[in-house]
């Protein structure tokens, strides 16, 4: 089979993840993947932020928890007041995934670059999960304003986290598709 059907097959997401950091080498190649996706009109208007920090990835996320806090959904409630609630699963890095929301195609550039980064990450042996918390919070004043700090574009709002690392036990969910997924008109 082709190595990249064969990449496409076999990733799953991760929710559990060593302390390993990943390398700069494989960062980057999964960086470059990113922008090589597809943009409308190749405007290329999105931003990729990683942090490999622990502490700013910890602040990070008891910013979009104070933000979950003040929801009137009361599952996001919980999530916002939960002492070990973590977001990106403790993944040593995050990639923050922006773009300008006055393009309409800003979240599907986004979520190509998203694929990208999963693909790619999964070649190197490093497992990922998309991560939605940010996108939900980054609105509220004080997770725009840490954006900001982060070096987010004023103008960006987020589409989309990558959580990468090595996984602490592969996944072994075995992928069904379901009926009636794919339609063929000849």
């Amino acid at each position: 089979m082709n190595e990249v059907l064969k990449t496409i097959k076999s990733r799953r997401s991760v929710r559990a993840y060593t302390e390993q950091q990943i390398s700069q080498e494989d960062l980057n190649t999964i960086l470059e993947a990113a922008t090589y996706a597809p943009s409308g009109m190749n405007y290329q208007t999105w931003h990729f932020t990683a942090i490999q920090n622990a502490a700013v990835l910890e602040e990070l996320n008891e910013k979009i928890k104070g933000a979950f806090a003040k929801s009137d959904e009361p599952r996001l409630r919980e999530r916002g007041q939960s002492q070990t609630y973590c977001c990106y699963y403790h993944a040593p890095t995050l990639v923050i995934v922006s773009n300008e929301p006055t393009q309409w195609w800003a979240s599907m550039d986004c979520a190509c670059a998203m694929q990208n980064i999963f693909l790619s990450a999964k070649s190197l042996g490093i497992g990922s999960c998309w991560i939605n918390q940010l996108g939900q919070t980054c609105d509220d004043p004080d997770v725009r304003a840490f954006l900001t700090k982060l070096g987010i574009p004023e103008n960006h709002r987020v589409y989309g986290c990558a959580a990468l690392g090595y996984a602490a036990t592969a996944p072994t969910k075995e992928r069904q598709l379901a009926e009636g997924t794919v339609t063929i008109i000849k």
